[in-house]
């Protein structure tokens, strides 16, 4: 799938009988195409996930057309299809692939759930905007010999250190043009990302399948607003996870493996992950095992046997396994009950 153009490859009984280059990117027409060519057949699609999200998978199903998205390290590949890559080996791949029902399709969304979880990834974008201004301002402190104040040495980005970087002259009008523009930009950041989060506890007020399960993440320690609120649009509907360990490897905190025979060699948290929740979870996890009990107990021992880094990772798939609970019982934690 491009912008311009689908390339396409059509496979019935295990054998290719149509292949085009091209066709236009619009689901109506690969449908229309489809229904004229062949009348009265059963028609499934699939396509890589990328650019281009889920709406043509939806759009193809309204038009009768069962399409899945997968993952594109899912595809079975040859050493030929990996030496020789162009877009017509690669669509007669999935072709085949979908014909020997060897691929899995990933959870396609409804729309309107999409676009919740498109204002909590815009909070995410937000922030990695606000954090490349300040370290352009902080570059420009370095260059030009400013140095901070040491009461303000533990209080960076604070309003009053804001105003001090504004009070800041430089010797040409030209360099305090380009400096003030970038503090502008950093209190115009704030203002979006305090109307954005504002934006998304209205949301969760006003959805009511989220203001229900968002009281019951608040109540597992260490889960705050923003993270509840990002568990809530990244995973949408918990039923798809029968067990602790498919949401613990969805977030993306499962260990890579290579095993053979009797050896087994562990590298560390798998790459496939969830890179919103992930991080988010991590950091959750350190807060809960200062203010939880039974989670500080663990961390502490585990401690003495891995290094905490290591360690932090087990207490955050502790604490998914009590999100888990809490979300599918509909239950509020309490401490000693959930573990």
């Amino acid at each position: 799938m491009h912008k311009k153009q689908w390339t396409i490859c059509i496979t019935h009984m295990n054998r290719m009988i149509y292949k085009k280059t091209s066709i236009d990117p619009v689901a109506k027409t690969l449908a229309t195409f489809l229904k004229r060519r062949y009348p009265a057949g059963n028609y499934h699609a699939v396509y890589e996930a990328g650019f281009s999200g889920f709406h043509t998978a939806r759009e193809l199903k309204e038009l009768g057309v069962n399409c899945i998205v997968t993952h594109a390290a899912d595809i079975p590949t040859k050493h030929k299809e990996r030496l020789n890559k162009n877009d017509r080996i690669d669509a007669r791949k999935l072709s085949r692939s979908l014909c020997n029902r060897e691929l899995d399709g990933i959870y396609i969304p409804q729309k309107v759930s999409e676009e919740y979880r498109y204002l909590a990834r815009y909070r995410y974008n937000l922030i990695k905007d606000q954090t490349r201004i300040k370290n352009r301002i902080k570059s420009t402190l370095y260059q030009f010999g400013f140095r901070v104040p040491l009461e303000f040495e533990d209080r960076r980005w604070s309003g009053q250190f804001i105003e001090w970087l504004a009070a800041l002259r430089f010797d040409t009008t030209y360099a305090q043009y380009a400096f003030e523009d970038q503090i502008t930009q950093l209190k115009q950041m704030r203002l979006r990302l305090t109307q954005t989060l504002k934006k998304m506890k209205t949301m969760v007020k006003e959805v009511l399948p989220m203001s229900s399960v968002y009281s019951y993440l608040l109540s597992v320690p260490g889960i705050g607003s923003i993270t509840a609120v990002a568990l809530l649009t990244e995973i949408m509907d918990i039923r798809r996870f029968q067990k602790t360990d498919q949401l613990v490897s969805f977030v993306g905190l499962t260990p890579s493996v290579r095993s053979s025979d009797e050896k087994e060699t562990l590298y560390g948290v798998t790459p496939r992950r969830n890179k919103h929740l992930r991080s988010m979870m991590v950091e959750a996890a350190w807060k809960a095992a200062a203010i939880d009990s039974v989670l500080t107990m663990k961390f502490g021992k585990l401690c003495r046997r891995m290094h905490r880094n290591k360690a932090i990772i087990r207490i955050a798939k502790m604490l998914l396994s009590r999100v888990h609970y809490v979300w599918r019982n509909q239950k509020t934690y309490v401490e000693g009950v959930v573990q």
